[in-house]
């Protein structure tokens, strides 16, 4: 076990990052804390979604979803694509299900000791933490004084839990939208409480997957021209929708992806409300002085980015950016990478295999080098990101020229460094 690295996790990303090192020949084993593999297509959302990015941004380019599978697959198909991409591709084997991973400690010999749900610990050579970030509930501070029945968009399940009920829904992402929807079709008052202005894009155009429409040559500069042009043709200012207007440029947040949340407001089932000001029981004051009772409180707040089992610290996270050279290394650590933590503006399919092939290249530089990855980078002048969200062509052009231009540089002063 000592030389082998340790992929924490089974989720989209653990398993392109699997099929990475199976590939190079890097030993490894896979700890999965539930009993499948997939993460929150499998366990973590609700039966009626669907992907918000379409099939082609999100499926891995070297195993290509069915052609029958619709321009944005269900839960149940997504599950059944991760299923049969992991039985393909004989990952299975090397996967230890049900087994949680509850701390793991650096040792001074810079391996890792890792112990497990059942008590019991091994050593690693390393770590590849890929536990997602969609999973640690971030609630509002006022959300436990709600005197009605409360859930966070984690828990929801099916449209059965909103019908008939006054539901107020916090929250203008993406989860929001969806459920929102849905309370707009069976609730018999369907609030939507929106701290600020979102940027609402539809999930078509011109017969086309919005985010099909971002070309890889397009910067976001010239991205943003358009889309804000297209976005007035088709769907108007935002206020004759009851929204308030963004405050921030588009893409600098995360756009919300829905077609029926506009749908609804122009029929008048979401009824549009401000921030939450005040609670008193099942009562819920807002901003601009309405005072309105509800039974049933979402919270689509979304998730903060946790790694529980690491020590504290050994991470930082600053909002919801975490603090790693090159999105995944920390100068302290060797063979410690934590992939995925950023938030790709749209479908992670065309990053997850050569951001994993990235991975891999690294175990094996790092191999070469005494020194620790991360601070080799530190000391070319990299510095941790100051935003969750990314651009997944800015992205790929720069996987493409760490392989071609940075990682023998990286090579060199990693050398220059031990001598």
């Amino acid at each position: 076990m000592e030389h082998q690295h340790l992929v924490i996790g089974a989720g989209p990303l653990g398993l392109g990052v699997a099929k990475a090192l199976r590939e190079a020949g890097i030993p490894y084993a896979q700890a999965e804390a539930t009993d499948h593999v997939g993460g929150n297509w499998a366990h973590g959302v609700y039966d009626t979604a669907h992907i918000i990015s379409s099939r082609r941004t999100t499926e891995f380019p070297d195993w290509p979803m069915p052609a029958d599978y619709p321009d944005f697959p269900s839960r149940e198909q997504m599950r059944s694509y991760y299923e049969r991409f992991t039985d393909a591709h004989d990952l299975r084997e090397a996967i230890r299900f049900g087994t949680e991973v509850r701390s793991v400690a650096y040792r001074a010999d810079r391996r890792w000791d890792v112990t497990f749900g059942d008590g019991t610990t091994e050593v690693f050579a390393g770590l590849v933490v890929c536990n997602g970030h969609h999973w640690c509930r971030d609630w509002p501070p006022w959300a436990e004084r709600f005197g009605g029945e409360r859930l966070h968009s984690k828990d929801y399940r099916s449209p059965e839990q909103l019908a008939g009920r006054r539901v107020l829904v916090v929250g203008g992402g993406n989860s929001g939208c969806d459920i929102v929807s849905e309370a707009a079709r069976v609730a018999a008052f369907a609030g939507w409480s929106l701290r600020r202005g979102y940027w609402f894009m539809p999930k078509t155009m011109f017969g086309l997957p919005t985010v099909e429409l971002m070309k890889p040559w397009m910067p976001v500069p010239v991205q943003r021209l358009v889309f804000r042009g297209l976005l007035r043709m088709t769907v108007g200012h935002y206020r004759d929708y009851g929204l308030p207007e963004p405050e921030h440029r588009l893409f600098e947040a995360h756009p919300s992806v829905s077609t029926e949340a506009l749908h609804y407001l122009k029929h008048g089932r979401i009824a549009v409300r401000p921030d939450v000001a005040e609670i008193e029981g099942a009562s819920i004051r807002f901003v601009d002085g309405r005072v309105e009772t509800y039974d049933l409180l979402v919270c689509a707040t979304g998730f903060r980015v946790a790694f529980p089992f690491l020590p504290d610290g050994m991470v930082p996270v600053v909002g919801k950016t975490a603090q790693l050279y090159a999105g995944m290394l920390r100068p302290e650590y060797r063979h410690l990478y934590v992939f995925g933590t950023a938030q790709a503006r749209y479908g992670i399919g065309p990053l997850v295999r050569p951001a994993a092939r990235l991975v891999a290249r690294w175990i094996r530089l790092q191999d070469r080098i005494e020194p620790n990855l991360g601070e080799v980078l530190r000391r070319l002048g990299e510095k941790p990101p100051s935003d969750h969200l990314v651009d997944p062509h800015a992205v790929l052009r720069r996987i493409w020229l760490s392989e071609r231009v940075y990682e023998p540089l990286i090579l060199r002063m990693g050398q220059r460094m031990a001598a």
